[in-house]
């Protein structure tokens, strides 16, 4: 009968009140644990929220057999949670197509998301940001990072990169290893896109506590402990004053490197 799609925001919180509601009437509960993680969040503590039993999917299960899932949700109410908000990723919106094949109506509970948040915490426009993409593990190499970074610099806009996640490996890519990538880009295709001398800004655990938000060349940046993860990327592009500045006050830029990108 229906599928709702609730987003459990950036941290153990985020869930919200309308997103308990819907899982505590639903006939089944299930957790997408593979696109991004939330620090902080187990199936217990879903569970004790919810009243529920919490089903957690690996990658094939919900993209080559959601079977389940969909047949469950044309006879019934069924809840899948996801990490920040439902349909950033393409996986969930394939997954709202195929439901939709099935005369099945979706629904969405929206949460906090990691591109709003990005911006907010660094102090850079939403609006000035261009397209994302993530950096793979080197065993599953792919130019698409340097090249959507390349494009959105010639523009001037700001670039969002996000890390590789594995979770059923138990692999989730760092800051510090996406830098080591991107600059291995560098190397091959020496566009001067991604340098040691590149301002780039690492968020770790956006929203959460202990959310850290660092901002230097590439060159002091590869050392740094940035702690557990999430960690996401982010190379500015050109800069409102405003932007600048809120670049040396939220996430301690060299002003140097900031003065540079003014304009």
């Amino acid at each position: 009968m229906v599928l709702v799609f609730v987003g459990l925001g950036l941290e153990k919180g985020g869930i919200s009140l309308r997103g308990i509601e819907e899982a505590k009437k639903a006939d089944a509960v299930y957790l997408e644990t593979y696109t991004s993680i939330v620090p902080g969040l187990s199936v217990s503590y879903l569970q004790e929220l919810t009243g529920k039993k919490v089903k957690v999917l690996d990658r094939r299960l919900l993209e080559e057999e959601p079977h389940e899932i969909l047949e469950k949700a044309r006879d019934g109410r069924v809840v899948l949670l996801i990490p920040g908000d439902p349909m950033v990723a393409t996986t969930h919106i394939d997954l709202r197509l195929r439901a939709a094949k099935m005369n099945v109506e979706t629904k969405i509970v929206h949460a906090g998301s990691i591109l709003s948040a990005v911006a907010g915490v660094c102090g850079l426009q939403s609006y000035k940001f261009g397209p994302s993409a993530t950096i793979p593990f080197p065993d599953n190499p792919s130019a698409r990072p340097y090249e959507v970074l390349a494009d959105n610099r010639k523009r001037g806009f700001h670039t969002l990169l996000f890390l590789d996640i594995r979770a059923e490996e138990g692999r989730v890519m760092s800051a510090n290893q996406g830098m080591e990538i991107m600059l291995g880009h560098e190397l091959v295709r020496r566009e001067s896109i991604f340098t040691p001398n590149t301002l780039v800004v690492v968020v770790a655990r956006a929203g959460c506590e202990d959310e850290l938000v660092r901002a230097g060349r590439v060159e002091e940046m590869l050392g740094v402990d940035f702690g557990p993860p999430p960690h996401s990327l982010v190379v500015p592009g050109r800069l409102h004053f405003i932007e600048a500045e809120a670049l040396k006050v939220f996430a301690r830029a060299p002003e140097d490197a900031v003065d540079e990108l003014v304009g």
